[in-house]
């Protein structure tokens, strides 16, 4: 894991872009049955919620599967779904989800904490009787900092299912390099979120000025955000190969060269 310069995050969002312009389709309904599959298990009461942050890394991989098929030249298939599910791996991935459950648990402890339970109600009476909220700007800002702490820890933890399903890793020891693989290359995931989420504000600010606030226009914007989830995954995977080196069931046949 040597240090890396941090533009190697705008070459990842390239890469990343590449790979998902070869099968766009085929990515775009990966993640339609990943959402899908997930509100389903959500929608369990009681434990449907928490077993479904418990399985994201399980969906994770069938991104990172996806990217790597792609990269060899292959056609992903409605079977790349099942790539986390398969024993003996799910286990392992399963306890990777455990450290994101806790994760999860310990920023909503923190939300009750940083923000006024107040502030919620207020929002949800805007929501249905409309008009401008009356909050505390200490309310603004303690949710603002819980939730860049939580995307800060969990984008920490990317590469901990990789880890997992490729190098074999226990859970302990793939959060473990995960956490400081990230760490070590801040600079370069700074470049790629602030390069991502740039991108799409630009694109954005285009289309509601030509469109307007219009149905069409959300329409639009909701397939602009699943596009740029898709990309991100993709980014991700780039990350992954270029620290890690390239998956160990990773065949020559159709290679193609990630920069191009």
């Amino acid at each position: 894991m040597n240090s890396i310069p941090a533009i190697t995050g705008w070459h990842w969002l390239k890469q990343g872009a590449g790979l998902f312009r070869k099968q766009p389709a085929a990515l775009t309904t990966l993640l339609f049955a990943n959402i899908l599959i997930s509100i389903g298990i959500s929608a369990v009461p009681l434990l449907g919620p928490m077993v479904a942050v418990v399985l994201i890394p399980s969906f994770s991989m069938a991104f990172m599967k996806a990217c790597l098929m792609i990269e060899n030249g292959e056609r992903v298939t409605p079977g790349v779904l099942l790539t986390g599910f398969r024993k003996p791996v799910l286990a392992d991935l399963c306890k990777v989800g455990l450290i994101y459950l806790g994760v999860s648990l310990l920023m909503a402890l923190l939300m009750r904490f940083a923000v006024d339970p107040g502030f919620w109600e207020q929002m949800a009476r805007q929501g249905r009787e409309g008009g401008q909220p009356q909050v505390a700007a200490g309310d603004v800002l303690g949710m603002l900092a819980v939730f860049g702490l939580d995307v800060i820890i969990l984008m920490s933890l990317c590469f901990a299912a990789p880890l997992t399903y490729w190098q074999k890793m226990s859970a302990g020891k793939a959060v473990f390099y995960s956490f400081f693989a990230v760490v070590r290359s801040a600079r370069v995931f700074i470049v790629l979120l602030l390069a991502w989420f740039a991108i799409f504000i630009a694109i954005t600010s285009v289309i509601t000025m030509l469109l307007g606030a219009s149905n069409m226009t959300r329409v639009v914007l909701m397939w602009l955000i699943f596009l740029f989830i898709l990309l991100l995954q993709c980014a991700m995977y780039a990350g992954y190969r270029q620290i890690f080196g390239k998956p160990v069931d990773a065949t020559a046949t159709g290679k193609v060269d990630l920069g191009k």
